[in-house]
């Protein structure tokens, strides 16, 4: 299974890498475009945000739960969550944006007003909250929007995922994604388990595997691509010491910029699995690679034994593993000690040896 998001396809063994920005605007339009403009710059593939309806998600309890704190951004906990959402007018801005810098923008939608405005807004996708793995119908949903789906499944156990799976399978959608993931803010390395999206692999064939990360620094995430994601998510903030839920497990501008350098490096050094010898190292080879060296001065017609050869560098004539075949040949012409032996020096008798 692939699909496309804006002009990249996912899936096909390039890891596509996602700004997850989150709320990490603090509800500030001008920080969403400079977010917008720092996922660019540092070489991502999109941008991610987020989108509620606080009202629609909370129940009037939770809604009105005192909520003072450090990264409180209102005195109850609905007015936390009001305060970090963006403004209709600023969210067309932040499409408008990201379509002039010519970077794929989407959301993750926490309810279906939510997953409404913005298929209205254009977005190429939706993403599924790992809080949001359980409500299936939310997932169905979503699922029938005639947009890709990315899936986080943190917090979540493999029979949930069964579930979510079924939901979207059923609804017809067949471009989804599933992203491994760890709701722990931050994650500690030991609690990451980046097997598991083996394990999602086999169980869902066909199906895209990434990993959305919360954890601190970029090795996890650059070994999550080693071992073949085909999508990677990390929250991205301007100041990780900024107030707010999520930016000390985000990465800073410069730190999204080393890791898409990181795993772009990883893409390349894990090649195509084919063993070859490479032009660049040809003149290695030549230099430090080893040769059959004439141990002594021997006479044309002499037959080769095992007292005959040294092996030493160059390594620019006949390699040290023809050592056998060559035992028992006799000499075409006279050889010198301390040279190569060459090809030329020894009759063949019907024996073909490998190229070099």
């Amino acid at each position: 299974m692939t699909f496309r998001i804006g002009p990249h396809e996912i899936g096909t063994g390039r890891c596509f890498v996602v700004a997850e920005a989150g709320v990490n605007h603090n509800g500030n339009a001008g920080t969403a475009l400079l977010l917008i403009r720092a996922a660019k710059a540092a070489g991502a593939d999109a941008v991610k945000f987020q989108r509620r309806t606080p009202r629609a998600i909370l129940t009037e309890d939770a809604y009105d739960r005192s909520y003072e704190g450090p990264n409180s951004y209102g005195i109850t906990y609905g007015a936390h969550r009001e305060a970090l959402e963006l403004s209709d007018t600023a969210w067309r801005s932040v499409m408008e944006t990201a379509a002039r810098l010519e970077i794929p923008c989407f959301a993750s939608a926490w309810d279906e007003a939510s997953a409404d405005a913005l298929i209205k807004l254009g977005v190429p996708a939706l993403k599924v909250a790992s809080a949001d793995l359980t409500n299936t119908p939310l997932i169905d949903h979503m699922a029938r929007k005639g947009v890709p789906l990315i899936v986080s499944t943190g917090m979540s156990t493999l029979a949930e995922v069964d579930d979510a799976y079924a939901v979207i399978c059923a609804t017809g959608c067949d471009q989804f994604a599933l992203l491994h993931c760890v709701s722990t803010y931050p994650a500690e390395p030991e609690m990451v388990n980046l097997r598991v999206m083996e394990t999602l692999r086999q169980r869902y064939p066909g199906v895209p595997i990434g990993y959305s990360g919360h954890e601190t620094g970029l090795a996890v995430s650059v070994a999550a691509a080693a071992l073949g994601a085909a999508i990677i998510e990390r929250h991205l903030t301007l100041n990780r010491a900024a107030k707010g839920p999520d930016h000390a497990a985000s990465l800073e501008p410069d730190g999204l910029r080393r890791l898409v350098r990181d795993i772009r490096n990883v893409e390349a050094a894990l090649g195509d699995g084919r063993k070859r010898l490479l032009d660049s190292e040809r003149p290695v080879r030549a230099r430090l690679a080893k040769s059959l060296v004439v141990a002594h001065d021997r006479p044309v017609g002499h037959v080769l034994d095992a007292t005959d050869f040294i092996a030493k560098s160059p390594g620019f004539s006949i390699a040290p593993r023809y050592r056998s075949i060559l035992i028992g040949l006799p000499l075409v012409r006279d050889v010198i000690a301390g040279r190569p032996l060459q090809w030329a020096d020894v009759a063949w008798s019907g024996f073909t040896r490998s190229e070099e």
